[in-house]
């Protein structure tokens, strides 16, 4: 099904890659700081659909084509920036209590809000379909089937964007946390929309 040697070596390298901050990590965190780890699950869950979803195109060739129509990509990329910019301006403007006890920006939490962030900041990342063209080739043996061998690999892949993810989101509940004991909820809400704030210029300028 898969070489042995390849997997070994891919599963420590793509963890590490993972663990590395970046604009999925950065996502998670800001989130995990209102909203806790159990609702940023939507989040991972889109992020993880995204992740998958580049992971395959990329090996099928499908970023040939993207490269043939970089306007279409540049758009999609905009967009998903303009997205999180409007979501990270509305929890810098929240005063006073958190922007997930707050009725006017109710929308934002929504489960389908929230798997759209991450799916749009996985898959309207440059760099990571640019990361996935130069990884997964060389951890694909030419002698074995395609199909088992980018099952495992996209298995690997989405299992160490989760943990990586969750170990970020549970950091931000515990930022969140010390800063709500101490009354401090509006700066809690300013840090992370700017978080959300950067994690969409980084997507808009990569």
């Amino acid at each position: 099904m898969i070489d042995i040697t390849l997997l070994s070596l891919f599963i420590p390298t793509f963890f590490i890659v993972s663990l590395t901050p970046g604009m999925c990590m950065t996502l998670a965190m800001s989130l995990g700081i209102t909203i806790g780890v159990r609702k940023t699950l939507w989040m991972m869950y889109g992020e993880l659909l995204g992740v998958a979803t580049v992971a395959v195109a990329s090996v099928l060739g499908v970023a040939t084509i993207m490269t043939k129509f970089p306007e279409l990509f540049q758009a999609f990329k905009i967009m998903g920036a303009l997205y999180l910019l409007y979501v990270g301006i509305n929890m810098c403007r929240a005063k006073g209590k958190l922007l997930t006890n707050s009725n006017q920006h109710q929308q934002v939490i929504k489960k389908r809000s929230l798997f759209q962030q991450g799916f749009f900041t996985a898959i309207a990342n440059p760099k990571g379909w640019a990361f996935m063209i130069s990884l997964l080739p060389p951890f694909i043996s030419k002698t074995l089937p395609l199909a088992p061998q980018l099952s495992i690999l996209v298995a690997v892949i989405l299992i160490s964007e989760f943990v990586c993810m969750t170990l970020y989101a549970t950091g931000g509940k515990t930022l969140g946390k010390l800063l709500t004991q101490r009354n401090n909820v509006q700066l809690l809400n300013r840090i992370s929309g700017c978080l959300m704030i950067l994690v969409a210029i980084w997507l808009a300028m990569s």
